[in-house]
């Protein structure tokens, strides 16, 4: 099914079945399996799968109209990125619950709003990772112990010194993108 033409069709159509299944790594965060699946017009295929635990992102504001962000050294990218703090939801964890716990742990700014902005995934292509993001507002501080294994700096930014850093490359993560461009439209608005 290519091409441009629009027509109506049913989801279902496009619906691949597991044949089988065969988990390869069972990890803390994260597991592989590898599934054999039938397509749509019959033939089977394989299909890598990483699963891993839903997790939140944070777009904290405070009461001057900057949005916090850290750097922090990431392995496999192998180098310090800018972005939105962000965390795992512990097992039987509210969601906002673990936004602000995260929160508290990685920057020591607690929000007296939060509200949910959206989710979404990061790479359906061989992930089920399912990220929700919030919103935090009317910060104050109020530290939680930070992870023994996590190096963290927070900062807040400017609505103009995040546009430029985006603009510039300067935010390479997915997730703090769509959370800082998600900010800017929103203020933009507000104007």
């Amino acid at each position: 099914m290519s091409g441009t033409k629009e027509r109506n069709f049913d989801p279902d159509e496009l619906r691949e079945e597991q044949v089988s299944s065969e988990t390869i790594y069972n990890g803390r965060i994260l597991n592989l399996r590898v599934d054999r699946v039938k397509l749509p017009g019959g033939r089977i295929r394989p299909r890598e799968v990483v699963e891993h635990n839903r997790a939140v992102v944070v777009l904290a504001e405070n009461d001057r109209g900057e949005i916090l962000l850290i750097n922090q050294f990431r392995y496999p990218a192998g180098e310090v990125l800018i972005e939105l703090p962000a965390g795992i939801v512990e097992p039987g964890e509210d969601c906002a619950a673990a936004a602000e716990r995260e929160l508290r742990e990685e920057t020591g700014w607690k929000p007296g709003k939060i509200s949910k902005i959206g989710e979404f995934y990061t790479s359906p292509g061989f992930s089920d990772e399912l990220l929700i993001m919030y919103y935090a507002a009317d910060l104050t501080l109020d530290e939680l112990p930070f992870d023994e294994d996590e190096f963290i700096v927070p900062s807040f930014f400017s609505k103009e010194a995040v546009s430029k850093l985006a603009e510039e490359g300067g935010i390479r993560d997915a997730k703090s993108l769509y959370g800082v461009y998600w900010w800017l439209y929103k203020t933009s608005k507000q104007m």
